[in-house]
């Protein structure tokens, strides 16, 4: 297969700045790597930015989901509800629990879990007292879900909500800011290094509910306390700890916690370039035969994905073809993501294509075009120019 001469573009890329490297060079040189004063700090950055009363930091986005569960007592006979057009964590994390997984489809404008679908599923489900416990809406690419309409259902229906909000650090939605949980009981973020800030690796799990914040903070460290007044029996000496739950080792380091608060510093000028560089795709993209990113009015997307639909009707290639026709032409395009309920674990559950068709209509014509801060015009330029060439439209990006 012919490839091209010009590095790749990668669909995603963190960015880091010297202020960063020295942040993280200043922990280093401290005493603390781990269980220091950064995350504390880090927590309390995020807490003002989102307008939440807690946050508590973990190793992973995929932690935050797992303790979220645990917290609002997800297990054996539960079931959870999400998008099944999501990275697999959002359903496995029910499954740590013990509990069941089931999906609601897709918007098929905004590409979110739809809140009609989710409500004529909670009107069936309720009649067979199948009610799930939680339902995890996600907010896909950084738009955020229609949580109004969802935290309405949840009034009405009894589940507890989970945003996912991995990919919408920094976006908002009626000038309110994701994380804030007014229309949720715990967001979760990620910090994943193609993510809006990163700290390598890491998580946060927000909520305006102190028992919640406290539970998750117990089991993210072993579900052990040095808390005297949380403590099942008087303390030996000053030494004493105790295990009071089974919690796990999900903490995040000083040294990732200090990359975040440097980040945070900057995310509202990731946000903005990368509204910019999508803004520059939909207006250089729309006479493709394509469809592009639909944003609700009044909401503002992180964009942490910039995702392209095939026309199918109106393109020879398949999608398969473009998608590769791309990659040798050095755009690093990515696909978010295969419906979960079409993956081989789930599948052994019983899941079977034609159950959620919107999202297995979306699987077939999506692709991500690469977005991240650094990206530049002229390589932006190159993402364009490879489209119409593979597409076969035989015109060049107009300036």
């Amino acid at each position: 297969m012919k490839t091209t001469s010009f590095p790749v573009i990668p669909y995603g890329r963190q960015n880091i700045s010297e202020k960063d490297i020295h942040a993280v060079l200043e922990v280093l040189h401290s005493d603390y790597l781990t269980q220091g004063p950064k995350v504390p700090e880090f927590e309390k950055k995020m807490t003002a930015f989102c307008g939440a009363s807690h946050a508590v930091a973990v190793n992973s986005a995929t932690s935050a989901l797992h303790l979220a569960c645990l917290a609002l007592g997800l297990g054996p006979g539960d079931t959870l509800w999400t998008s099944p057009i999501t990275f697999v964590a959002s359903a496995n994390c029910a499954l740590y629990c013990g509990a069941s997984v089931d999906f609601v489809d897709i918007d098929p404008k905004t590409w979110n879990l739809c809140p009609i679908k989710l409500e004529e599923k909670l009107h069936q489900a309720e009649k067979q007292n199948r009610l799930p416990k939680i339902v995890v809406p996600v907010h896909l690419c950084g738009q955020p879900c229609d949580m109004e309409a969802i935290h309405r259902l949840s009034l009405k229906y009894g589940f507890s909500i989970i945003e996912d909000a991995a990919h919408a650090t920094g976006a908002s939605c009626k000038k309110e800011t994701v994380g804030n949980c007014r229309y949720s009981d715990i967001t979760i973020f990620s910090f994943h290094p193609v993510k809006i800030i990163t700290t390598a690796e890491g998580g946060m799990a927000m909520t305006n509910q102190k028992d919640l914040a406290e539970k998750m903070a117990l089991l993210r460290s072993h579900g052990i306390t040095r808390d005297e007044n949380a403590m099942t029996q008087p303390p030996d000496g000053p030494w004493y700890y105790q295990q009071i739950d089974l919690g796990f080792n999900y903490r995040m380091t000083e040294i990732q916690a200090a990359l975040g608060i440097s980040q945070m510093d900057r995310l509202q000028e990731f946000i903005k370039k990368r509204q910019q560089l999508s803004q520059r795709y939909s207006q250089l993209l729309k006479d493709l035969p394509l469809t592009l990113p639909f944003c609700l009015p009044d909401y503002d997307s992180a964009w942490h994905l910039y995702i392209i639909r095939l026309q199918k009707n109106q393109i020879s290639k398949s999608h398969r073809e473009i998608f590769e026709a791309l990659r040798t032409e050095g755009i690093g395009v990515n696909l978010h993501y295969i419906p979960v309920h079409t993956q081989p674990y789930y599948r052994a559950m019983g899941f079977r294509e034609g159950q959620f068709p919107e999202a297995e209509n979306y699987y077939k014509e999506a692709i991500s075009l690469p977005l991240f801060p650094d990206l530049q015009e002229a390589d932006q330029n190159r993402v364009i120019d490879a489209l119409n060439r593979v597409l076969g439209m035989g015109q060049t990006h107009k300036t």
